[in-house]
């Protein structure tokens, strides 16, 4: 099991999110979403390592506050969270509002084949 601290007092789980690319790695801030099914990056740190929404392999429709949306989906070499890695791991490229102030979500596709606990009386997220 791993855990991983988190400040309960504030609004959103955030979690440091190693990507790696063609062209490097870099480190992400997702903010951990067990309401999304899927993982999202924004395009940005995408295209840092070496990535493109042209390269999807797939169009993907996501339903978001203002509708439904086709976003690219992306096979990137890894993603690294939590104290889990994943290789060969689709993510979806789209851009949130810069008023968001993260990365993306680290959504259940990552999370599953595991058990998730969140205690927020400690600020503890430990996933086994």
């Amino acid at each position: 099991a791993v855990t991983t601290l988190f400040n309960p007092s504030e609004g959103l789980i955030i979690v440091q999110v190693e990507l790696k690319g063609p062209e490097g790695s870099i480190v992400v801030r997702l903010a951990l979403d067990t309401g999304a099914t899927r993982t999202l990056v924004n395009v940005a740190p995408l295209l840092v390592v070496g990535y493109t929404p042209e390269q999807a392999s797939e169009l993907i429709f996501v339903t978001t506050g203002s509708g439904v949306e086709h976003v690219p989906c992306l096979p990137v070499l890894s993603i690294s969270a939590l104290g889990r890695t994943r290789q060969d791991f689709s993510v979806l490229a789209h851009t949130l509002p810069q008023s968001a102030k993260i990365d993306g979500v680290l959504g259940l596709d990552f999370l599953r084949q595991g058990r998730l606990c969140i205690d927020f009386d400690l600020g503890h997220l430990t996933i086994e």
